[in-house]
């Protein structure tokens, strides 16, 4: 995709290098992005996360050119580009199938923008070097596609994107063509070659892990719109609502009413949790308010004998154990019916000090380990 003409409308100006303001895409009547607002800065790495049919693919495509929203604008670097044909649109993508031209060599699939852009001889031919450079594939230049593995098509895919210099680069479900333990390997290497060509990036995938690893911030889909936006961190830490705890991880759900809410505590209470579960800190919540609490598995410890603590503890009896080799996830059975999950990382040969199934414990977890759900 080549350069946008100059006589494109100009975006107001923000401190957004691309601004989303009310974006929605419809498709005979069904709302695929609903009303989508984002900032994204400059040399992030912005990742679109959500399951199938959130919207997050349509609204890459919008951003790509290949859809038109239906209402709203997108900006770019303060230049808007709604009414621009993918063609002029300063971005280049990166799909999923790589979309590596099978008869031509590496060199000759990171040259073909270039060529079509009528760049010199020269011109190309540095820019390619550079490239291949970049990508580790110096090597490998006169190979074609069949000859490659899937981690090195997806470097010459990538280094085909980035050659022509874009202003925001695409990825739509970067990992989605390679095994498990390739994924694992190459999210890494994607972001420090994308670091280090000081690309904006904006990626989709349904994948949290991926988006976890790779992503400088998140913005979480679900319906066509945008539930939580934040760091890896905080989105895991501090989950908004209980699509985005639920969705991000594993945790534990107890469902109650606000019992207490003061500025530095807020206590929920039901018939699921014998005791009032603590949280240190209010929520401006109103009183018998239901809500949920949210904690996840790591935070939630197991012990033989009743913790000193007066909150945030219940007796069960494990019901179940899963050994993954790094951690194990003990499912613990309260009186009241609740199964909480606690997981443990397991840093000596099994014995998990010696708990089994059957045996009576207690649960616990501290003050500020958890969130209130509200929504």
């Amino acid at each position: 995709m080549s350069t946008e003409p100059a006589s494109t409308p100009q975006a107001n100006s923000n401190d957004a290098y691309l601004s989303l303001q009310g974006v929605r895409k419809e498709f005979d009547g069904f709302v695929a992005v609903d009303n989508v607002s984002l900032d994204i800065r400059k040399g992030e790495i912005f990742a679109l996360l959500g399951g199938s049919g959130s919207g997050k693919s349509t609204l890459l495509r919008c951003l790509a050119g290949f859809e038109k929203p239906t209402a709203g604008s997108i900006a770019l670097d303060g230049q808007v580009l709604n009414a621009l044909p993918p063609y002029q649109r300063p971005i280049n993508m990166m799909f999923q199938s790589y979309a590596l031209f099978p008869h031509m060599s590496v060199e000759q699939n990171i040259a073909y923008g270039l060529k079509q852009d009528g760049l010199k001889r020269d011109a190309i031919a540095a820019r390619v070097a550079e490239m291949l450079a970049l990508v580790q594939m110096e090597k490998l230049a006169r190979r074609k596609p069949h000859q490659l593995s899937g981690g090195q098509q997806q470097r010459v895919a990538l280094a085909r994107s980035l050659a022509k210099g874009p202003k925001l680069l695409l990825l739509d479900e970067p990992m989605g063509a390679l095994d498990k333990k390739l994924r694992s390997q190459m999210q890494l290497e994607l972001v420090g070659i994308i670091e280090k060509s000081a690309v904006t990036c904006v990626m989709v995938t349904h994948d949290q892990e991926e988006a976890m690893t790779m992503a400088t911030r998140i913005a979480l889909m679900e319906h066509g719109r945008i539930r939580q936006v934040g760091t890896p961190d905080e989105i895991y830490e501090s989950p908004n609502c209980r699509f985005a705890a639920e969705f991000i991880g594993s945790v534990n759900i107890v469902e109650g009413k606000i019992g207490e809410d003061e500025n530095d505590h807020v206590t929920v209470v039901g018939a699921q949790f014998p005791v009032p579960i603590y949280i240190g800190h209010g929520i401006t919540g109103v009183s018998g308010q239901d809500v949920a609490f949210a904690v996840r598995p790591e935070k939630v410890w197991i012990t033989k004998d009743e913790p000193r603590q007066a909150y945030n503890k219940a007796r069960g009896t494990i019901e179940d154990i899963a050994y993954y080799g790094s951690h194990s996830i003990f499912h613990v059975r309260l009186p009241s019916g609740l199964k909480l999950q606690s997981n443990f990382a397991n840093q000596k040969r099994w014995d998990s000090d010696g708990l089994t199934w059957g045996d009576a414990v207690w649960v616990s977890w501290d003050d500020n380990d958890g969130v209130v759900l509200t929504a």
